[in-house]
């Protein structure tokens, strides 16, 4: 369904559905077994504008509206949710910070280098090994200011792109005495001396979107790497992670939309007792069940970018539109491997991919636990 869009998000649809069609669907598999990054595929997409969403078209990026951004990692995870979330760890989470806070400066240097696919992605270190949802408090990772350098010592996980950037902006305590103002966004190019991204993590599902462990030890970068305001780092960062939950719940609406057409098209092919499975009341409440959850879905997804397209608050709907989305794929990805029946456990299937790909969404950008609290607290703050 294409809601209201207009005439060029509609055409913006089309490009993006083509290009999976043709670059991610059929690699997909192979992606995933062999948890190879797709670069070749992923460069492409820079041309038309995959690799620039979050930048301005100033520094070489197509700036597209939260809806178009939705409707493109919606259909970026209907093709692969590996290539997906490598997309929009780079969009989101590497270059919009710099877009939103960064200096002239920085942005000048950095953005046009990574929003044409000529070079590698862009990245954000958030979580640490003993901090996941406790980003306030939780953060350990420290940079003081020496001359004209940031040091920084510390270390983080799960960075998604960090083995395939070309920095790493880094959520670092500039104020030891702690505080909502002690935390700041500084830049580190990964050619850093000091900075240690380990291997590639081996991972349940996305296992073609590369997650590492990053050291930083005595690593200095110039103090006009900072990105934002020092001490606005815990703002800037909940206000990124707002905009990310939109994009993984899109993507999540994407391979839900894959399941359940999957199914559909086995449901019609399966025959059992007789006649296809697809005639049978029990596999019909199945498919129609999967069908109302992914419209619901897409639709608080869509209401939520277009509220933040307004410029109006967003963050309860964001946190809805995640929850529901990435929980609803999880369901529609179980009841696809369900109606495969034995076939749906095995990896000549691709729900089964899917299946491991959709578990992830319900923990990156603020588990179901930490979207329910933030649902609560606008609840029980209104009138």
């Amino acid at each position: 369904m294409d809601f209201d869009l207009n005439d060029e998000q509609k055409t913006w649809k089309k490009i993006v559905h083509d290009f999976v069609i043709k670059e991610l669907r059929p690699k997909a598999r192979e992606v995933d077994e062999k948890e190879e990054f797709n670069w070749d595929s992923v460069r492409k997409g820079g041309p038309i504008g995959l690799l620039g969403m979050s930048i301005p078209e100033a520094y070489g990026g197509s700036n597209v509206d939260s809806i178009s951004n939705a409707i493109a990692m919606e259909e970026l995870g209907w093709g692969c949710g590996s290539t997906a979330l490598a997309f929009t760890a780079h969009n989101g989470l590497g270059t919009a910070p710099i877009a939103l806070y960064g200096s002239e400066e920085l942005k000048q240097k950095w953005l046009p280098l990574v929003a044409r696919g000529k070079n590698k992605l862009g990245a954000l270190a958030l979580t640490e090994p003993g901090a996941g949802s406790d980003i306030q408090g939780g953060v350990l990772t420290k940079a003081e200011k020496q001359g004209d350098e940031w040091v920084i010592n510390g270390s983080k996980m799960w960075c998604t792109n960090a083995g395939i950037a070309e920095y790493i902006i880094t959520l670092v305590r500039t104020d030891p005495r702690g505080g909502s103002k002690s935390l700041s966004m500084i830049l580190v190019p990964t050619d850093s001396k000091g900075l240690t991204i380990g291997p590639a993590e081996k991972k349940m599902g996305l296992r073609g979107s590369p997650a590492h462990g990053v050291t930083y030890d005595n690593v200095r970068v110039p103090l006009g790497n900072l990105v934002g305001g020092e001490g606005r780092g815990l703002q800037q960062t909940l206000s990124t992670l707002d905009a990310g939950r939109i994009s993984i719940g899109a993507i999540s609406v994407g391979l839900a939309q894959a399941a359940l057409e999957a199914a559909v098209n086995y449901a019609r092919e399966r025959k059992a007792f007789g006649q296809a499975i697809s005639e049978f009341q029990a596999i019909q409440f199945k498919l129609s069940n999967m069908a109302m959850e992914i419209e619901l879905a897409r639709t608080m997804i869509y209401k939520s970018a277009w509220l933040k397209d307004q410029g109006r608050p967003y963050n309860k709907e964001a946190a809805i539109a995640k929850l529901f989305a990435t929980e609803m794929a999880e369901r529609v990805c179980y009841e696809a491997i369900q109606i495969h029946g034995g076939y749906g456990y095995s990896r000549e299937y691709h729900v089964e991919r899917m299946y491991r790909d959709a578990r992830l969404m319900t923990i990156g950008e603020g588990t179901s636990e930490i979207q329910r609290l933030v649902i609560a607290r606008h609840v029980l703050a209104s009138e």
